[in-house]
């Protein structure tokens, strides 16, 4: 699994290298516990990891309640920028933090090209 790690820890500063906007990014397990993360000293993985998986369980409750389908991706948007989660396969989360002036379009499609790529060494 470590080697698999570190090519995950490629995967996103290759992400964070090549999408202009993207500040850091971190892969979690649904249950809330860091895999991979890629974030800025000072932050704590454990608790990034907790937030993100506690707002995608309740992004998923509300799209069901509310019969909108599959939950494709979560936006948060604050004054200082976005925080952007999107599913990896079955059982992992991709977030990004994004500054404000980002181009969101190129973000998400960065996003969704990083987290097939994860999904597949996450289920080898």
């Amino acid at each position: 699994m470590s080697s698999k790690v570190g090519q995950i820890k490629q995967i996103l500063q290759l992400l964070e290298i090549n999408t202009p906007g993207i500040e850091a990014s971190a892969i979690v397990s649904l249950q809330g516990l860091p895999i991979v993360s890629a974030m800025p000293a000072g932050v704590n993985d454990d608790v990034v990891a907790a937030m993100t998986a506690a707002v995608l369980s309740v992004g998923e409750k509300a799209l069901q309640e509310l019969q909108k389908g599959k939950l494709v991706k979560i936006l948060i948007e604050g004054e200082k920028g976005y925080i952007i989660m999107t599913t990896v396969g079955q059982n992992a989360i991709l977030t990004v933090l994004a500054k404000h002036s980002s181009n969101l379009g190129l973000i998400f499609l960065t996003m969704r090209q990083t987290a097939q790529k994860i999904a597949a060494l996450l289920t080898d």
